[in-house]
């Protein structure tokens, strides 16, 4: 016998294609409604229930924010033993069969209706555990979200023939990935450390005051919560090493969160040294599935106790998790480009809250977010004394300052002065390689008129123009349209329809932002002799050797020198602090100490130099090596004018008309101040030459109103989402950049 089907509340009739109530259809869990009961699972009566526990309330894969909530399925007598809490599963839903996550099995269901029947088992593997299932509740709930969107960041995607492998292959960056159709590659021989014999050595700990007392906090099972200020120089690997030690000699996991693969790497290599690496494993997107799905098991099922890895190991299923380290969390990647665009930085604290664990968030310039932390009382602050820092740090000159503009007056427009010259030239006859951060990759990516310095524009679309080498034909930037350009003007090919400037007629054109290959090609001539390097997008360099080369590259696309760079020149400060970024100066800080601290310490001869106003307070910052008092100033300024981390801010994008119904239908919390909506306009996608009419709102609201902001702007959502009326809209709370 089959059960009438009943309507999932919420879902009512749309076109064709769009989710539908149907047979099958789960019931709303915790509600009163009617929910939909499933046919039989095969040809035949349907099969009996469990007799066990034989509900099973499960997560399902909707994007739909109105049915983000649980549902309850009943769970048939063949699939007991395998749909177990965390296990995947698929169910009936709307019509058509979705994947789904088992959060519990009850004895019983609150729904007073018949429930459909879950239609198999994906695998009985637990891979979402209670911990990380009420993580992401938290994380969607925060960010506006749906839980099934932080399933999706947490839990990566099943690999069947990994799963059913006994022993997963350990994840060291010398494993292959294994072919399909061949055998999985043999597993590293066990390099276990008992707690017992993990050092106990502070390192480079001993130089902060409270230091060892918090390596010792760790080791007695206790959970500190600090943002420390990274010492300059190559030490940050092995001081969190030291740190996840004394967790692992507690008895306890522990979780590292960096921003990239080669932070990893080093990460990694540190971890080995101390806790051993049966005990470590790497998690990170370029792994592949196999690898990948490997290293999370091996931390779901136990066998690894340390996790290192990229933003998503901050989901990593550590059990008796001890300690969290997020490394450099001013860092962009560490802000997650899907929705529900939750940081890494935040879901630590929320992670650390819930679990009680400790928290480590550190680098060279920690942003404002970890200082709100410290003055909230939740973290304390680890610096080091200027003793210290005056022996570790290299010394740092800005070109940019009167004794220099007195040496070389035509230091203010040149884009090499005399200083950084000098300096390469003393460095790379010192025997050292000497490192040039641009800030902008590409040739010439930017160009003016060479009369009225107007910016060059696409005809088609606005958008710049740009050329990829020196013999390269002029490009838009945002259409790839090419565009011919007069002889000698930017060395574009001659037609017809030459490039004109629109204010004075102008075929002349000239670099207005010089990228890493043009910086390059120019050292190239300046240096005869020395071999250039380049590191960033087209290749990024781990290493280089402690020989004499010119190595250039992009903010963090540094590569490490042995033994450390014999100089370090910091080019066009302007490009980083002009940016209209609310972060700007924060940003540009940070990447410059991150290529600063690569140099040599000033008593063995490293120095850098930074292209800028010396006068500048985040200049002056980088010259005395001060990020904890920068970062205690930008704090102050923004809570001045309201900016976060003292508020919480959402951005909404989208067409003028889905904006509007979004705001008609929000309950804003009482303090609430709208920005906007203003033009956010770009490149459209499907039609050349035209703008998108984007607009974009902030809204801005107290920190202590944060999550009635959040709530509102879910509930809205869910509105339009019942409505059909979401598409092309983006929700963002807590954004990265506020332009």
């Amino acid at each position: 016998m089959t059960e009438r089907p009943d309507t999932i509340p919420g879902l009512g009739p749309g076109p064709a294609g769009s989710p539908r109530p149907g047979r099958g259809s789960a019931a709303r869990s915790g509600s009163g409604a009617r929910g939909g009961s499933g046919r039989a699972r095969g040809p035949g009566a349907p099969a009996p229930p469990a007799a066990e526990l034989p509900v099973a309330r499960v997560a399902v894969d909707t994007p739909l924010t109105h049915l983000d909530r649980p549902f309850d399925y009943l769970v048939p007598a063949d699939l007991a033993a395998a749909a177990v809490p965390g296990s995947r599963v698929r169910v009936r839903f709307a019509g058509r069969q979705v994947d789904g996550f088992v959060l519990e099995r009850r004895a019983a269901s609150e729904h007073p209706g018949r429930l459909a029947p879950l239609a198999r088992s994906v695998s009985p593997e637990p891979v979402l555990s209670e911990s990380i299932a009420r993580l992401a509740r938290t994380v969607a709930d925060r960010y506006a979200g749906t839980l099934a969107d932080v399933l999706r960041l947490a839990v990566p995607p099943r690999h069947g023939r990994t799963e059913t492998t006994p022993a997963p292959p350990r994840t060291t960056p010398a494993m292959p990935e294994a072919a399909p159709g061949e055998p999985a590659a043999a597993p590293s021989p066990p390099e276990t450390s008992p707690p017992e014999t993990i050092s106990a050595e502070p390192g480079e700990w001993e130089r902060y005051p409270a230091g060892p007392s918090m390596l010792a906090a760790l080791a007695a099972g206790r959970s500190p919560r600090a943002v420390w200020w990274a010492p300059p120089g190559p030490a940050w690997p092995a001081m969190i090493a030291a740190a996840v030690g004394a967790a692992v000699r507690s008895g306890r996991g522990a979780v590292v969160v960096v921003p990239d693969h080669r932070d990893v790497d080093r990460a990694q290599a540190a971890l080995v040294d101390v806790v051993g690496r049966e005990t470590t494993v790497a998690l990170r997107a370029d792994l592949g599935p196999s690898r990948r799905y490997g290293a999370f098991l091996s931390a779901a099922r136990g066998q690894a106790r340390v996790v290192v890895g990229t933003r998503a190991a901050v989901f990593a299923p550590v059990a008796d998790l001890g300690l969290l380290v997020v490394w450099d969390d001013g860092d962009e990647l560490h802000a997650e480009p899907l929705a529900p665009y939750p940081h890494t930085r935040d879901v630590a604290v929320l992670r650390a809250r819930q679990d009680g664990c400790a928290l480590l968030i550190g680098g060279f310039c920690p942003t404002t977010e970890a200082e709100a932390l410290v003055r909230g009382g939740w973290a304390h602050p680890l610096a080091l004394p200027l003793s210290d820092v005056r022996a570790l740090a290299p010394r740092v000159e800005a070109t940019g300052s009167d004794h220099e503009y007195a040496r070389d007056p035509a230091a203010r427009a040149a884009r090499l002065p005399s200083l950084a010259v000098r300096t390469a030239r003393q460095a790379l006859a010192a025997g050292a390689p000497v490192l040039v951060q641009v800030p902008r990759r590409g040739y010439q990516p930017s160009l003016a008129c060479a009369d009225c310095r107007r910016p060059a524009r696409c005809r088609h679309c606005q958008g710049p123009l740009g050329r990829s080498s020196g013999a390269g034909v002029l490009t838009c930037q945002w259409c790839g349209r090419p565009v011919p350009a007069a002889p000698g003007g930017a060395g574009g090919a001659v037609g017809a329809a030459l490039w004109r400037c629109p204010s004075c007629s102008s075929e002349r054109l000239r670099a207005s932002v010089t990228g890493d290959r043009r910086t390059a090609e120019e050292l190239g001539r300046a240096f005869p002799g020395v071999p250039v390097r380049t590191s960033g997008r087209d290749g990024v360099l781990a290493t280089v050797p402690a020989e004499p080369a010119l190595v250039i590259s992009t903010p963090g696309a540094e590569p490490v020198a042995v033994g450390g760079y014999g100089a370090v020149l910091l080019l066009d400060g302007w490009a980083l602090l002009g940016r209209p970024d609310l972060r700007a100066a924060e940003t540009t800080l940070r990447r410059w100490a991150a290529a600063a601290a690569l140099a040599r310490p000033a008593p063995r001869g490293g120095r850098v130099i930074v292209s800028a106003d010396a006068g500048l307070p985040v200049v002056q910052a980088l010259i005395r090596w001060d990020p904890a008092t920068f970062a205690a100033r930008e704090a102050d300024e923004r809570a001045e004018l309201g900016f976060p981390p003292a508020t919480r801010m959402a951005t909404v994008e989208g067409s003028a008309a889905a904006v509007a119904e979004l705001l008609a239908v929000t309950r804003l919390p009482e303090g609430a101040d709208l920005l906007g909506p203003v033009l956010a306009g770009g490149p459209r996608a499907g039609g050349p030459g035209a703008v998108d009419e984007i607009e974009r709102l902030l809204i801005r609201v107290p920190r202590e109103r944060g999550a009635a902001l959040a709530a509102a702007l879910h509930e809205a959502r869910g509105v339009l989402g019942a409505r059909r009326s979401t598409a092309g809209l983006r929700v963002q709370l807590d954004p990265l950049v506020i332009g």
